[in-house]
Parts: C-alpha cells; structure tokens; sequence
C-alpha cells in the first residue's frame, strides 16, 4: 500500500467514524494505518534534518 493510498484510507474511515461510526476492526486499522503515516513522516523529516548542513561548519 503506498502512502497516498493510506492516506486515502484513513480519510475514508475519518468519515465514517463521523457519520455512523467504526467497528472494532475498523478502528483498529485506523490506529495501524495512523501509526504507519506518522512514522513515515518522522522518518522523512530525519532524513530532511540530517542533510542539512551549516554555514559555519562550511567557514571553517
């Protein structure tokens, strides 16, 4: 599953948990797929902290 397809199933069953509501199953795949989207993001913004290098560092 790419990541725009979980996005796109966690908005799917944000709509629902409003309109009727979730089953169990559902709101445990929704806590997976939440967990899986944040670590995603967490380790791209790593990757984007990482490579960033300082001016001063360059200087010296």
């Amino acid at each position: 599953m790419t990541m725009e397809e979980t996005i796109q199933r966690i908005n799917e069953l944000a709509r629902k948990a409003k309109a009727e509501g979730l089953t169990d199953a559902e709101e445990i795949e929704r806590n997976q797929l939440r967990r899986k989207y944040i670590d995603a993001f967490k380790k791209s913004l790593k990757v984007q902290l990482d490579s960033i290098k300082y001016v001063e560092d360059e200087q010296n």
